[in-house]
């Protein structure tokens, strides 16, 4: 069956905002949260034309549309102003760390990953709502700075073998024990 034809509208409006390295913090995830942070901001109308490559946001808009293409800039540029301080959420400071979920809930459990605060959203078209945490982006930096991740992850490594010797230990203690309720009285008195 042939393809129908593809309508093309001629888009002469267009903006362009670069997303600075401090608001990316590196990563094209929180780039696409930034993306998705500023669509949520706009009329359902319009979200479709702001788009992402790399880190350059692009608005997009017919000729005839320059009312809402207007006040799409105006909200584009309010929502951007201090973008730099907007939360990271979980995906986003896994990929800036490059460390797996594990590790992020591990670290934020025993509190090496300091948490900002948590967020709730409602599932779309569900009924179910979840809680996650975030991160404040001074905190994730000063990480990054130090190169902490590397540092953890050996602390890791240490405590993880640690742990194994005295779980070998505590088995070993127990066998012993074992051992020794099965044996009968009789045959461990001295004679």
């Amino acid at each position: 069956m042939p393809r129908a034809p593809k309508i093309v509208v001629d888009l002469l409006l267009m903006r362009e905002w670069t997303l600075t390295p401090a608001a990316t913090l590196g990563s094209s995830v929180r780039a696409k949260g930034i993306l998705l942070e500023i669509r949520a901001k706009l009329p359902v109308t319009v979200r479709r034309s702001l788009d992402i490559k790399g880190a350059v946001l692009a608005l997009r808009m017919a000729e005839d549309a320059q009312g809402p293409f207007d006040a799409t800039i105006r909200i584009v540029e309010q929502t951007l102003d201090g973008i730099e301080n907007l939360p990271i959420i979980p995906r986003e400071i896994e990929d800036i760390l490059a460390i797996k979920t594990s590790e992020r809930h591990r670290w934020l459990k025993d509190g090496r990953l300091v948490s900002a605060g948590t967020r709730t959203v409602k599932l779309r078209g569900r009924a179910r709502q979840i809680t996650f945490h975030v991160f404040d982006p001074r905190h994730v930096e000063d990480i990054l700075d130090r190169d902490l991740v590397d540092v953890w992850r050996e602390d890791d490594v240490l405590t993880a073998a640690e742990n194994r010797r005295l779980a070998v230990l505590k088995a070993r203690i127990r066998r012993e024990e074992a051992r020794m309720v099965k044996t009968p009285l009789s045959r461990c008195r001295p004679r």
